[in-house]
C-alpha cells in the first residue's frame, strides 16, 4: 500500500531543489510555470527532465510546442517564482523576457536557462514526464542559484568542510 499523499508531500518537502521557470511558445501562445520537479538524464545525448501538473494550463501549450525552455532561477528571483506559480492569464505582461534561439520565452537576468525539443513524454500518475533534448544553453557565472526547502526559497551557503 502506497504513503500517504500527505506523508510524501511532508517527506519531499525536506528535499532541497533548484526552482526554475518552464516556458513555451506553440506559435500563438505563451506559457510559463515554476518547477522543481527537474533533473539532468543523460550527457549523450543531452536530456534533462521536467515534471508538469496534468491540471496545469501550460500542459497544453507545451505539448504543442513540441519543445520548452527551462529557466535556472537566481537567489534574488523568488518573485518570478511566486509569480509564475499564479493562476494569472498572462504570466508576461510585465516580466522582462527575450524569445530565445527555438522562440521560447527566457526570463532575463537568470541564473542560466536551457532550450529544449521534446523528446519523450510519458503519462505518469497525476503528472506528466516530459524528457527534453537540450538544444541550446547559456549560463550567468556570476549569479548564485535559488533554492526550495520545506515550503520556503532559500539562498545556498558554501560549507567549509574540516581538512583531512
Amino acid at each position: 500500500m502506497p504513503v500517504s499523499a500527505d506523508v510524501f508531500r511532508r517527506a519531499l518537502g525536506r528535499f532541497a531543489s533548484g526552482v526554475t521557470v518552464v516556458t513555451a511558445f506553440d506559435g500563438s501562445q505563451r506559457a510559463g510555470l515554476t518547477v522543481s520537479a527537474f533533473c539532468s538524464v543523460s550527457l549523450n545525448p543531452p536530456y534533462i527532465l521536467i515534471c508538469i501538473d496534468n491540471r496545469s494550463q501550460a500542459l497544453p501549450v507545451i505539448q504543442r510546442a513540441g519543445g520548452f525552455a527551462v529557466n535556472f532561477l537566481a537567489a534574488d528571483q523568488a518573485h518570478l517564482a511566486a509569480h509564475f506559480a499564479s493562476k494569472m492569464d498572462d504570466k508576461f505582461a510585465a516580466i522582462p523576457w527575450r524569445s530565445g534561439p527555438s522562440r521560447h520565452p527566457l526570463l532575463e537576468n537568470t541564473l542560466g536557462w536551457l532550450e529544449c525539443i521534446t523528446a519523450h513524454q510519458i503519462s505518469a500518475g497525476d503528472h506528466t514526464i516530459f524528457i527534453g533534448q537540450v538544444e541550446a544553453a547559456d549560463v550567468d557565472e556570476t549569479r548564485e542559484p535559488l533554492l526550495y526547502y520545506h515550503s520556503q526559497y532559500r539562498r545556498a551557503v558554501p560549507l567549509q568542510l574540516p581538512n583531512p
